[in-house]
C-alpha cells in the first residue's frame, strides 16, 4: 500500500482522490491528516466499498502521481 504520508503526497493527490470518491469533503481530508488507514476509513464510510477495492484504488492514484 502507498504511503500517502510520504513527500506530501495526500495533499498532490487530493484533487484525483476527490475526483474518483466525490463524497470525501476537505474535513474527510483534514481529519485524515495523511493517514492512509484514517482516508481508507473515510472513503469506506461514505462510499460503503470494500478496503481491499479502496487500497487498490489508491495505488493506482499514486502510481500515477509518481510516473
Amino acid at each position: 500500500m502507498t504511503d500517502l504520508k510520504t513527500e506530501g503526497r495526500l495533499d498532490q493527490a487530493r484533487g484525483k482522490i476527490r475526483s474518483t470518491w466525490g463524497d470525501l469533503t476537505d474535513d474527510d481530508f483534514d481529519q485524515a491528516r495523511g493517514d492512509t488507514e484514517t482516508l481508507i476509513g473515510k472513503i469506506k464510510e461514505k462510499t460503503g466499498d470494500t478496503v481491499e477495492n479502496i487500497r487498490t484504488k489508491l495505488d493506482e492514484l499514486m502510481k500515477d502521481e509518481t510516473d
